[in-house]
């Protein structure tokens, strides 16, 4: 049974109506010959180049027999934990009130009518005023509206597939908001791959990545992956993000050909990318924009360093990394610890790890990047994995939705190790599939196999 159409004026002599009115009273016109707008919400297809695959299993060079030149790496800490199991939880403060990030922002802007939908009935089209119709571009300028924007230097609009967009982000023709750079982000360096995307809530994306590749002193590879979450609540939380990624990985291709332990070369990184962050709270943009009400930038961070013999793990916050052998026989491991109410409260032996991420304080965070953090204290670990995987490392956007490791390893494909890039975009479906409530980002980092008889590390 067909609903009858809320219209507050008359389509055809343009006159008040009354609640209920089945005909104009000036004009008599039959409102029901119009139909109801269906009710969807369709979402943008986000356009773009896509990088080429990641590169074959046997393609990763073969792992060296010897640690790097200039003597063997000292053991990192006491002793490299054998996997699957996650290192033992650090210290955590109960000093220092929590802060949570934000979730569930309404969606911006408007979505285009997705291909394939049914067109609306030339009655419905008919009974339209002028106004509310797309002005179609001239035929008389271009055969090829999209050929045309693209020679002037310009894009297409990703609704109308006509206009060209402008200097603000609008198309010209039918005014829709084309989808940010951040909305949508695929990379791929050597062997590692990452993915972000806004996700289906949030009204931009305020997760960043950087991803690597560099050689060790001895010419051996090593792989390099840094996740950053900005804190919703903050100010400016897509700008932290992006400094903090961006000065790790910086840091870490410095350090690592120069020899530094990879390790060590984590903690640094982590320093650095905390100070990106600091510096942002003194520019002038953020003085300007500062309320009482509000913190300075913020993020999380998580990053790994994956080299012939050795991973190595570092983050602050409540992003993760995840350990996913290739043998999916043998047991997946979770490689960090949240900084967030949640774990302390699993610590703490306050209550089970059910109870506490059921609770709605679970995602208030205890550690972060920021002006305004109480105590910067990186966490690293390291492991001596004994077969070939791959190293997951993301935002909460995905773990979410497959917060246990072998809920994790599930959800990885089988190719993981030899199409990095495919798998990542893998994840991130699987987050928008269960909702997308947050902004998803995952980076995949295959680790090679070692080899027979290779010393420690």
């Amino acid at each position: 049974m067909s609903q009858m159409p809320q219209l507050s004026a008359c389509p055809s002599c343009e006159e008040p109506l009354e609640s209920g009115d089945r005909f104009c009273g000036a004009c008599g016109y039959d409102l029901s010959a119009v139909p109801v707008r269906p009710q969807d919400n369709p979402t943008i297809t986000m356009n773009g180049s896509v990088p080429a695959q990641g590169a074959a299993a046997g393609a990763y060079p073969e792992p060296p027999s010897v640690p790097p030149a200039g003597g063997p790496w000292p053991a990192p800490g006491p002793d490299a934990p054998p996997l699957p199991g996650a290192p033992p939880a650090e210290g955590v403060r109960f000093d220092h009130p929590p802060r949570t990030q934000g979730h569930a922002a309404p969606p911006g802007g408007y979505a285009p009518q997705p291909e394939g939908y049914p067109a609306q009935s030339e009655t419905y089209q008919a009974q339209q005023p002028d106004e509310y119709l797309l002005q179609a571009p001239d035929p008389r300028v271009s055969a090829d509206p999209a050929a045309q924007a693209a020679g002037a230097g310009g894009k297409v609009c990703v609704a109308c597939r006509a206009g060209r967009v402008d200097d603000d982000g609008y198309c010209e023709n039918c005014g829709h908001a084309q989808p940010r750079e951040r909305d949508h982000m695929e990379q791929e360096s050597g062997p590692v791959a990452a993915v972000s995307d806004r996700g289906l809530r949030h009204h931009r994306n305020e997760d960043a990545f950087a991803i690597g590749s560099t050689a060790l002193p001895d010419g051996s590879p090593a792989s390099v992956a840094i996740v950053c979450d900005g804190v919703s609540s903050a100010t400016r939380p897509d700008d932290a993000s992006m400094a903090a990624s961006r000065a790790a990985s910086e840091s870490l291709l410095e350090a690592l050909p120069r020899g530094t332990h990879p390790q060590q070369a984590m903690h640094d990184a982590i320093i650095a990318a905390s100070r990106a962050v600091n510096s942002l709270a003194a520019e002038p943009a953020t003085a300007r924009e500062q309320a009482p009400h509000q913190n300075a930038p913020a993020c999380t961070i998580v990053g790994t360093v994956v080299t012939s013999g050795l991973l190595i793990v570092g983050w602050v916050g409540d992003s993760r990394a995840y350990w996913v052998p290739v043998d999916r026989s043998a047991p997946p491991a979770r490689l960090t610890e949240d900084d967030s109410w949640a774990a302390q409260m699993v610590a703490a032996g306050l209550m089970s790890e059910a109870e506490a991420y059921a609770d709605e304080r679970a995602h208030a965070i205890t550690g972060w990047l920021g002006a305004d953090a109480y105590e910067l204290e990186p966490h690293t670990a390291a492991f001596k994995p004994d077969r070939p995987g791959v190293v997951v490392v993301c935002t909460d956007g995905l773990w979410n939705y497959a917060e246990a490791a072998d809920e994790m390893a599930r959800v990885v494909p089988l190719d993981a190790a030899a199409q990095p890039l495919h798998s990542a975009r893998v994840l991130v479906g699987h987050a928008l599939d269960g909702g997308g409530h947050d902004n998803v980002t995952v980076a995949l980092v295959p680790f090679p196999a070692v080899s027979q008889g290779a010393g420690s590390a």
